[in-house]
């Protein structure tokens, strides 16, 4: 493999300009802390925006920067305020942030800034393209850029393309409100590997890919375009050590070394020896559920007045996006909220909430993380949440309760903290009260098994086990066990149909020759195919034969005017070259009685299925309805129909139909006595469904076989989909 491509919004480094000359320092987020063992791990490449507007940077100063950049492993992707505005404030985080969050009221689906960040995934891909080069790897970061894994594999089919999703994928009913949803899913979709932080996500997002594109999912699967892009969680972790060690280290202090914020800690806990420190530190974000987490501060001390003056709130809110509408209300909120609290509460020598509206340091983190008893991290929702995992892995002396919320990623792994419903105000009070009364070997007991967790399971084995699962995506990309038709195949192909003294070939219509339709009726053949086959048909020596599970009167109607051989019903009715219809007179049909009113039945409790009803043969089709309702009525019907049917029946398991048949009628009976019958040298055979397997297995092995589709198939070949079906016909009708 070649070096490893790494693709985000930023890049891991902060720019800063003194006297005209550009320094670069290391970003400390969690992103760039988890990429870090894969950008450094041999030749790699990390592709972003730098922080800074092309109308920031002047002329002059220009090539330093990017020499800057480039010196630091990077590349930069070049976006105006504009862009900025538009794709990153704009799109991203006022229309994809809250809608993944469930906060649909602050949802704003804007065209202009829909187009702005198309624009902007487009110059992302460009920078990408610039630097790719075969064997490359590329691993694509977060909501920014879900339409890049599909530009670039317009742009290089065959490279290995991971994304992974750091926020929520939310569920089909709250996604299905975006507007462009089928063009973000497709664009995620152009990944080998799609990693979320929970399996949760993974479902909801294969929910939205079968209901909205109606691809076919198996398991975490989503079979689409010939490929296959596989879909799995991956719980981010952090560098427990670098967190473990450092609060070591901090335990080792002495007086003199102490930050002031530390002193002010240890001052709560002189004043009363039952004295006890919560601690709550976030972005200023209203996913975090900071409002209501205060309210249930002030719930509890009205509830369990015994803690006053005895317990502190320490708060910590990172200011973020602050020029948002939204934000601006929620830090006025806070604000509110704080004042209020203390004003109620508040004595001489005690103030229930110590408020911080800022970023701090890394050593004052610490402070706050090991001087805390309780952490209570109670976000609305959260893709993963990495300060519940930072406050635990500092705790060396296995002290301290976690409260969590549920809606947090971190919960599904962190099961021993503390998980409460963020919106229950009470249970939140309650569950304050049962930690600030935690016996201390109960504490040891639970933060024993979730330090275990975190520190096996780190931020370098998370960036490690993805990048595995990738590999090993992209070596199974393609999941067919045929051979997919080439340049080379294809004049093989040719070659041996041009030297051919006689010539058959059978084609399956639905599927096929046509694309599947919501309503049959109207998948009618296009006219570039029907040319393709009547250039074909006209050729000496040459059969076509149109083998299919549709009704005789249909086929006809279609076929008309053109010298077919037509298979109706998998081979109950034949029309031959003259154009006389013949069949077996001597099947029985009196059973459909019996099974009509059972997928009546299914009908009735299934919207958007119905019957087709053909002389010898009841087929319910599904194609329409929900994918997940239809999965499970399938396996209640065949479950039903296995007790009913009879010996001299059969029961297809088609696409998106389930088709009763007699048992004596099947595709590959139909096309060997047409061969007996017009022996010939060349012998193909095309179709997409399980009851072309027939034909695939009848046939002489010297026939040329295709299935349409990736799925596994006895066919000796393979194409994608129908277009690369009436592409094979056009090229043989133009053979001779």
């Amino acid at each position: 493999m070649g070096k490893n491509i790494i693709v985000s919004n930023r890049l891991p480094l902060q720019i800063e300009v003194h006297n005209n000359t550009p320094k670069t320092s290391p970003s400390v987020g969690g992103l760039a802390t988890g990429m870090k063992s894969v950008h450094q791990d041999g030749e790699s490449l990390w592709v972003g925006w730098s922080g800074l507007t092309d109308e920031s940077i002047s002329d002059s100063l220009r090539p330093a920067i990017q020499k800057a950049i480039q010196k630091a492993g990077c590349a930069m992707v070049p976006l105006t305020e504009h862009e900025v505005e538009n794709f990153y404030l704009g799109h991203s985080n006022k229309s994809i942030w809250p809608l993944f969050h469930y906060f649909l009221e602050f949802c704003q689906f804007d065209k202009d800034d829909w187009l702005v960040y198309k624009q902007a995934n487009e110059k992302f891909a460009e920078v990408v393209l610039n630097h790719y080069q075969d064997g490359d790897v590329i691993w694509i970061h977060d909501y920014q850029l879900l339409l890049l894994p599909a530009l670039l594999r317009k742009a290089i089919p065959n490279a290995c393309i991971g994304f992974f999703l750091h926020i929520p994928f939310p569920s089909f009913e709250i996604f299905r409100v975006y507007p462009w949803r089928e063009e973000l899913l497709s664009g995620m979709l152009g990944a080998d590997l799609v990693g979320v932080h929970t399996y949760d996500y993974e479902r909801h997002f294969l929910s939205s890919v079968k209901r909205l594109l109606r691809h076919e999912v198996k398991y975490n699967e989503v079979y689409h375009e010939g490929r296959i892009t596989r879909v799995d969680s991956f719980p981010m972790g952090i560098d427990y050590d670098k967190f473990h060690q450092a609060a070591l280290a901090h335990a080792q202090q002495k007086e003199s070394e102490k930050s002031e914020l530390q002193r002010r800690l240890d001052s709560h806990s002189i004043s009363n020896k039952n004295s006890k420190l919560i601690l709550a530190i976030d972005r200023l974000d209203y996913t975090k559920g900071i409002a209501g987490r205060i309210k249930a501060f002030e719930f509890f001390l009205n509830k369990y007045p015994e803690y006053r003056e005895k317990v502190r709130l320490v708060m910590l809110a990172v200011p973020s996006r602050s020029n948002v509408p939204q934000y601006k209300l929620l830090k006025k909120e806070t604000d509110e909220l704080v004042g209020r609290i203390n004003g109620k509460f508040a004595t001489v020598s005690w103030t229930p909430i110590w408020y911080f509206y800022r970023s701090l340091p890394f050593d004052n983190l610490i402070d706050l993380y090991t001087s805390s008893d309780v952490a209570m991290i109670t976000p609305v929702r959260d893709g993963m949440n990495l300060v519940a995992k930072e406050y635990v892995a500092t705790r060396t002396d296995q002290s301290g309760v976690l409260i969590l919320s549920e809606m947090a990623g971190a919960a599904k792994e962190l099961n021993k903290a503390l998980l409460v419903n963020p919106s229950d105000t009470e249970a939140l009070a309650d569950a304050l009260q049962t930690a600030l009364e935690m016996p201390i070997g109960e504490q040891v007991s639970r933060n024993k098994s979730l330090q275990q967790r975190i520190r096996r399971y780190s931020v370098t084995r998370w960036a490690e086990s993805f990048m595995q699962a990738l590999l090993k995506a992209y070596e199974q990309r393609e999941p067919h066990t045929a051979k997919k038709i080439g340049e080379v195949t294809l004049q093989e192909m040719t070659s041996q149909f041009e030297k051919a003294k006689k010539r058959l070939i059978f084609l399956d219509y639905d599927g096929t020759l046509s694309p599947f339709h919501d309503n049959p009726e109207m998948a009618t053949p296009k006219d570039e195919v029907l040319n393709a086959l009547e250039k074909i048909q006209s050729m000496p020596n040459t059969q076509l034969v149109i083998i299919s599970g549709r009704d005789r009167d249909t086929l006809g109607t279609w076929f008309r005017n053109f010298p077919f051989v037509l298979v109706a019903e998998h081979g109950v009715f034949m029309r031959t070259v003259d154009g006389v219809w013949s069949g077996s007179n001597q099947l029985r049909n009196d059973w459909m009685e019996h099974i009509r009113p059972v997928l009546q039945t299914f009908v009735d409790r299934t919207p958007g299925t119905f019957i087709e009803e053909k002389k010898h043969a009841l087929a319910w089709h599904y194609r329409k309805t929900d994918p997940e309702l239809a999965q499970n009525r399938v396996v209640e019907l065949k479950t039903l129909l296995n007790s009913l049917i009879s010996d001299n029946l059969k029961m297809l398991d088609g696409n998106k139909v389930i088709e009763i048949v007699h048992n004596k009628t099947n595709k590959g009976a139909a096309a060997t006595q047409i061969l007996s019958d017009w022996p010939a040298d060349f012998v193909m055979a095309i179709g997409d469904d399980v009851t072309d397997e027939d034909m695939f297995i009848e046939l002489p092995s010297d026939s040329w076989t295709v299935k349409v589709g990736f799925q596994k198939t006895e066919a000796s070949y393979c194409v994608s989909n129908t277009d690369d079906v009436a592409a094979l016909l056009k090229t043989l009708a133009e053979a001779i």
